[in-house]
């Protein structure tokens, strides 16, 4: 896939599934900016981005937690690059307890980053993206759609974010933004503290999920054209362990 002169911007890109997407769009040609919290991750990894792709990589540290600073990043992006093209919006948290034992501040933190950073970044990004027709891909989780005893803060970030991903779609379809959520079940990264392992190769790996997102830039606005020439497009991208790519029905997958 040919991504060259395209800008993208993607949150919690410093490790894991963030990492990976930033890799994989580097690769392909993208013009690629760095986001995540730790400064010092952040140009690590913009710097070693910069050396491997055709494109330019930048690293814009942002704590997308707060409104003020997913503006900036935005913002500093458009002002480095000159466009926006993809936004991916992946950076998250997750803090798991029963609703006796999980505290307010951890609940409040989740809801913060996994769903109001997505809302403020993708607010800040939609001028720049009807300019160039893009796209917005949040990165959801199974738990978006199936609830676990312990989930009461990570369910309720991801189950919003799977209905605002939907209702950000039926806002922007008609400004030629795509709008997609991509919703993987286990994943072998350190997200949660978990160890990367042998013992965890039954998940998917965070190169399923860069894949499963190109594969998504890759889908033809040409043959989303639908309606009278409404552009429909994929609402939902389901990854499971067994299948690797299960597609969920909903919206114009080909």
């Amino acid at each position: 896939m040919d991504l060259a002169g395209k800008a993208c911007i993607v949150t919690g890109a410093t490790r894991g599934i963030g990492r990976s997407v930033a890799e994989a769009l580097a690769a392909a040609g993208a013009d690629v900016v760095v986001g995540a919290r730790t400064v010092g991750d952040v140009e690590e990894v913009a710097t070693e981005l910069d050396g491997s792709g055709v494109g330019r990589a930048i690293g814009i540290p942002a704590d997308v937690s707060r409104a003020d600073e997913c503006a900036r990043l935005i913002g500093a992006a458009v002002q480095e690059l000159g466009r926006l093209d993809v936004l991916i919006n992946n950076a998250g948290v997750g803090f798991f307890g029963s609703i006796e034992s999980l505290s307010l501040d951890d609940w409040q933190i989740q809801i913060d980053t996994n769903l109001r950073g997505v809302f403020c970044c993708s607010q800040a990004a939609v001028p720049h993206l009807k300019a160039t027709e893009g796209w917005i891909i949040n990165i959801g989780s199974l738990a978006s759609r199936n609830s676990f005893a312990g989930g009461t803060g990570y369910n309720a970030s991801k189950f919003g974010l799977l209905g605002m991903t939907e209702a950000m779609m039926l806002d922007l379809r008609h400004s030629g933004i795509r709008v997609s959520i991509i919703m993987p079940g286990s994943v072998n990264t350190t997200f949660s503290d978990h160890e990367v392992g042998p013992e965890r190769e039954w998940a998917l790996g965070a190169d399923d999920v860069a894949a499963a997102t190109l594969h998504l830039l890759s889908y033809p606005r040409k043959l989303s054209r639908q309606s009278g020439g409404n552009a429909a497009q994929p609402a939902t991208q389901t990854l499971t362990e067994p299948a690797r790519c299960c597609r969920a029905a909903r919206g114009a997958m080909p």
